[in-house]
């Protein structure tokens, strides 16, 4: 596509009021060249580069990346990840033979540990882990060898002052590797973890964890600064679980006896139990007073903030009144038997609750299952500024940085319980809308776009549902599909444009329905946009299958030749032309508004596929 046309795409969405359009990417599934590529994508390769200047050509204003936190031996899912430390599986290593970062690598070591690595299209986490893993032994050995030679001065001046501003949480992160290693620990529940203080990361094993983390740090405050010349933001993800590390760090104000998952809902009935621990409430301290456990969580605000231009806040119910379950039985047993950590005052097979409820008795409605979004019926301001106090650090961690709200989306899916719209209301914070999820017998349902509100983020899907491309086959098997064509001429054709054959047209073929799903977006009043990579690329097959174990899951990634792809799945009509579905929204807005932006709209039918 024409780079030309960015201007026009940039044009079009502020005429349709878009205020951000974002592609959404996880680190393993980003395209790396040949030369670099370990088996799992990272943001920080030359393809990667690449990348960033092909969603700027596109019209995206930013990346909304996945959790990047360094995960625990044998997991691929980056929502199991750590809260400070970074994985080092996404170190880029072609750029460690290049002078800038001290040519600590050999082009001919780096070439012939990589030789040996799979074929194949999808991400090989164990490769990866393993391969970055030695080739930072190699790296750190060189940088100890030469570091105070001239060449590598800027480089260790950058690593000592990382570490130094970095110590609070570099210290224990070290050490609880170090003392995961004494453990024998697998990562796969065959040995024990530690459970008492670790002692201060000290010597060699310390040095090398922490010039992992420098790396890995220094690299992604480069991608940022390139984003930023691009005009790209990079949003991170604020992940609500609490992985083993961090859970230590935290062990002297974690709830007992407790842990958090996912209530019943139309999206899964059975609940999930997700096995994450909380911190207590009773430590977050009082006005002018803070305790333990909110000063932990407000630092790991204010490390997030200083890193990223916007957060996705993942399960924001977690943060307001999370789903919890006893945690001395069958796990799955217990989910569907649990609670609302602050909204269960007099639950009798939940006692334990009851010092921690903010809800009374009387504003409870009895009739409803105590998961459902009205169990709580209403609130006073004082009940709802308690609710808040976890969401409320993460609006004033971001007002900090000159952050608004536009910069904080909250991924409320299936389920909305009544404290935590009254909270977000308090911040104009809006929810995802997932388009392909919609209920179009029911003209109330959520996830239709008519339903949503100025604040609102509005997508295909996310990184937990099919491909849109995949849905919209399924619909046209089923039969589904004219009911969804009907509906989209509702919401995209103007009055004057005939309505049958365009139905007829969009509901027989797949490529055309989701070009029709993808204008939806643009048509408002959702003002925040967000598209996956693999919606946007034309994938069938999906980036993770919710509530299920698979060496599928989280392995789906963008190849070398991405643009090429994405132009031969145009000319297929499987791809998402974005030119098209601007245009597409642009004269759903009506003749007068069409003859205002004619040379927009003739210029973005010419640029698309």
């Amino acid at each position: 596509m024409p780079s030309r046309l960015r201007g026009r795409l940039r044009e079009a969405l502020s005429a349709l009021g878009v205020r951000r359009l974002l592609l959404g990417i996880h680190d393993a599934a980003f395209p790396s060249s040949s030369e670099e590529d370990t088996g799992r994508g990272t943001p920080h390769g030359d393809a990667a580069d690449d990348l960033l200047g092909f969603a700027a050509e596109l019209g995206f204003d930013g990346l909304q990346l996945g959790p990047q936190g360094a995960l625990p031996p044998g997991h691929t899912s980056p929502y199991d990840g750590a809260f400070f430390s970074r994985e080092p599986a996404s170190v880029a290593l072609l750029p460690l033979t290049r002078p800038e970062w001290g040519e600590l690598l050999s082009p001919a070591w780096l070439a012939q540990r990589l030789s040996t690595r799979p074929d194949g299209p999808r991400a090989d986490h164990a490769f990866a882990r393993e391969a970055v893993n030695d080739a930072l032994d190699v790296a750190f050995a060189a940088f100890t060898r030469r570091r105070g030679s001239a060449a590598l001065a800027p480089l260790a001046r950058g690593f000592e002052e990382f570490r130094e501003r970095e110590a609070w949480w570099l210290v224990h992160d070290a050490a609880f590797d170090a003392a995961e290693e004494d453990a024998g620990f697998t990562g796969r529940g065959t040995s024990p973890r530690p459970t008492g203080p670790v002692s201060p990361g000290t010597g060699e094993l310390a040095l090398r964890y922490a010039f992992a983390q420098y790396l890995a740090h220094a690299q992604h405050a480069a991608v940022r600064a390139r984003a930023g010349e691009l005009g790209l933001a990079l949003f991170g993800d604020l992940q609500v679980g609490m992985a083993q590390r961090d859970a230590h760090a935290a062990r002297g104000f974690l709830l007992p006896g407790y842990r958090m998952g996912a209530p019943p809902s139309r999206t899964n009935p059975e609940g999930q139990a997700w096995h994450y621990p909380l911190l207590d409430p009773r430590c977050y301290g009082e006005v002018g007073a803070e305790g333990p456990a909110l000063r932990f969580f407000r630092a790991r605000l204010e490390k997030v903030f200083a890193e990223y231009d916007g957060l996705r806040l993942d399960h924001p119910h977690g943060l307001v009144d999370p789903w919890v379950y006893r945690d001395d039985g069958d796990p799955a047993v217990a989910v569907l038997a649990g609670a609302r950590l602050f909204s269960s005052p007099d639950l009798d097979d939940h006692p334990d609750l009851a010092p921690l409820a903010l809800a009374r008795p009387d504003q409870l409605r009895r009739e409803l299952p105590r998961y459902a979004d009205g169990w709580v019926a209403r609130l006073d301001r004082e009940q709802v500024d308690r609710y808040g106090v976890l969401l409320d650090a993460v609006v004033a961690a971001g007002a900090r940085r000159g952050l608004g709200p536009d910069a904080i989306a909250c991924e409320i899916l299936s389920t909305e319980p009544y404290p935590l719209t009254r909270v977000l209301e308090r911040h104009h914070l809006g929810r995802f809308r997932v388009t392909q999820k919609a209920d179009l017998d029911l003209t109330a349902d959520g996830y239709r776009g008519e339903n949503a509100r100025p604040q609102d983020w509005i997508m295909l899907g996310n990184h937990d549902t099919q491909p849109i491309l995949r849905a919209a086959e399924s619909w046209i098997a089923s039969g589904a599909a004219a009911r969804q064509a009907s509906y989209l001429a509702g919401r995209l054709l103007p009055r004057e444009e005939p309505r049958e054959p365009w139905i007829r047209r969009v509901a027989s073929d797949a490529g055309e329905l989701v070009q029709a799903r993808a204008a939806d977006l643009f048509v408002g009043p959702a003002r925040h946009v967000l598209v996956f990579f693999t919606d946007l690329f034309g994938e069938r097959e999906p980036y993770n299958v919710p509530g299920t174990v698979s060496e599928s899951n989280w392995s789906l990634r963008l190849p070398p030749d991405f643009r090429a792809l994405y132009r031969r799945r145009l000319a297929e009509g499987r791809a998402i032309d974005l030119p098209r579905a601007l245009a597409r929204a642009l004269r759903a807005k009506g003749s007068a508004f069409a003859a205002q932006h004619a040379g927009l709209l003739d210029a973005l039918e010419r640029g698309g596929g």
